[in-house]
């Protein structure tokens, strides 16, 4: 046996990530994650976005989409249980000295303007809610630079600060954290089923279900509806994946990457659904889509839902509890996005194939400290958009240079003979990789700015391989020191 001393000694020189997240605690990172404050922001946008209550079925189709996806990340999960994720993923499946390294690079690189966003959303988020507690916040000043708006007030600095506080929580070792993410994976669990709870408990079958005419119709407003209804529904369901981000962090990743990603879409999509129906039970869906209070409702639904279920003043008091409960998930959530992120550049950097400043480890608390103030950095920049501008950006982003290089790398005949025991393999392979390629690109293709966009991730792209060409010219990358990694 070696001594105590001498094995800490050995972690002091070579830091390195511990294993120390056992399954509960990874499927609260995915939960966290998944729900943080999507659902109680884009609820509305998806009622108005599928135009009534058929916005249901965004959700139960987002959640089959998720399924097929988590399927292969629940394979490539634990076929490299590794720091990074998907940047593992497309290093091996793509050659780690061919196009993996450059595609394994675009990945990191991309996530240097994804992450950020997708961080920022649940800071805003909590800022909607935080300000509707504090009433004299909601004023804001909204300025337009090079055509992008930029929102400016308290609001905006509430945002900000949750993110700075979540990034000095993080600065902890990952042991340490275990029983918090339990812990809070089961709260916000606790706040979705409580939502549904007192809306089942108010609940109007005929309100809830007052589809308007030609609502099923298979016509080409359906499918566009059901296409930006499927873009918001995306972004509420993905999380599901963090705990890919942290493998070499996780105790038996055989076990428990699979576990917490297919539990995690299990168990939120059945309460978002439900969600949706007992709010719509409550609340008229005609309210989110005309009158003067239409904005004001989207902003803080779930305020206005607990004044409508408890009328007077027990209502004011439910609503500022339910804003004060929505506020921690969105907090929650940025706790978790951050890091799991902060890992992908680290172990790009670790790799030799990011810049080495991002590999360093706190040496006391094994954490990539430089990784996570980087990130939180441009998060707080971030904060400074508007949420729908975020959200729809980072999905487009995340599709193209995420989903759709994971969903065809499992489809290749090098993953194909790689497919081994004693690791998940999907059910009925190739199915559901196809399905999820086939529900990205619907996604994509039925945007209306679909070449706007386009013209956005063009840009990280061509941005992106001019950045790997200087750098494999400049300086040949080798891999910084591994050892005691695992």
């Amino acid at each position: 046996m070696i001594p105590a001393d001498v094995t800490a000694s050995t972690e002091r020189a070579h830091p390195r990530l511990q294993r120390g997240l056992s399954t509960k605690a990874a499927l609260g990172i995915n939960i966290i994650d998944m729900v943080g404050v999507g659902p109680f922001v884009t609820l509305p946008m998806i009622v108005v976005a599928m135009g009534g209550p058929q916005a249901m079925l965004g959700w139960i189709v987002g959640a089959l989409l998720s399924l097929c996806d988590g399927c292969i990340w629940s394979e490539l999960g634990t076929a490299y249980p590794e720091a990074g994720g998907s940047y593992a993923y497309l290093k091996h499946l793509y050659g780690e000295r061919s196009l993996g390294r450059l595609f394994a690079f675009l990945y990191a690189w991309q996530l240097l303007f994804s992450a950020p966003l997708s961080i920022a959303s649940g800071c805003l988020g909590f800022s909607q809610y935080a300000a509707y507690m504090l009433p004299f916040t909601y004023r804001t000043y909204t300025v337009t630079v090079l055509h992008v708006p930029i929102v400016l007030g308290v609001q905006t600095a509430l945002a900000m600060g949750i993110c700075l506080l979540a990034v000095t929580v993080l600065h902890r070792d990952i042991r340490s954290m275990n029983r918090l993410f339990q812990w809070l994976g089961g709260a916000v669990l606790l706040i979705l089923a409580a939502i549904i709870v007192i809306g089942m408990s108010h609940f109007h079958a005929s309100q809830a279900f007052s589809f308007p005419a030609g609502a099923f119709h298979l016509n080409h407003a359906f499918f566009d509806g059901l296409g930006l209804g499927l873009l918001i529904s995306a972004y509420d369901y993905w999380g599901y994946y963090n705990v890919c981000f942290l493998g070499s962090e996780v105790r038996d990743p055989q076990r428990t990457i699979p576990r917490a990603v297919l539990g995690a879409i299990a168990v939120v999509a059945t309460l978002y659904t439900l969600m949706n129906i007992s709010v719509l039970g409550v609340i008229p869906w005609h309210e989110f889509t005309v009158g003067a209070t239409s904005m004001e409702l989207r902003k803080v639904t779930l305020a206005v839902f607990m004044q409508r279920a408890y009328p007077g003043t027990l209502g004011q008091h439910a609503a500022l509890i339910a804003a004060a409960l929505i506020s921690f998930a969105a907090a929650s959530s940025v706790l978790a996005l951050l890091l799991g992120y902060s890992r992908i550049p680290y172990a790009a950097a670790r790799d030799g194939n990011f810049p080495a400043f991002f590999g360093r480890l706190d040496p006391k608390r094994n954490v990539p400290n430089v990784s996570l103030r980087i990130l939180a950095a441009m998060t707080v920049f971030c904060c400074l958009f508007r949420l729908q501008e975020v959200i729809s950006t980072l999905v487009v982003i995340r599709i193209l240079f995420q989903f759709l290089l994971q969903g065809i790398a499992v489809l290749l005949p090098q993953h194909r003979r790689l497919r081994r025991g004693g690791t998940f393999r999907m059910p009925v392979y190739p199915l559901p990789a196809l399905l999820a390629l086939s529900g990205f690109l619907f996604i994509l293709l039925s945007r209306p700015n679909f070449l706007h966009e386009m013209r956005t991730a063009g840009i990280i792209l061509l941005a992106g391989v001019a950045v790997y060409g200087i750098r494999v010219m400049k300086t040949p990358m080798q891999p910084v020191s591994r050892k005691g990694e695992g």
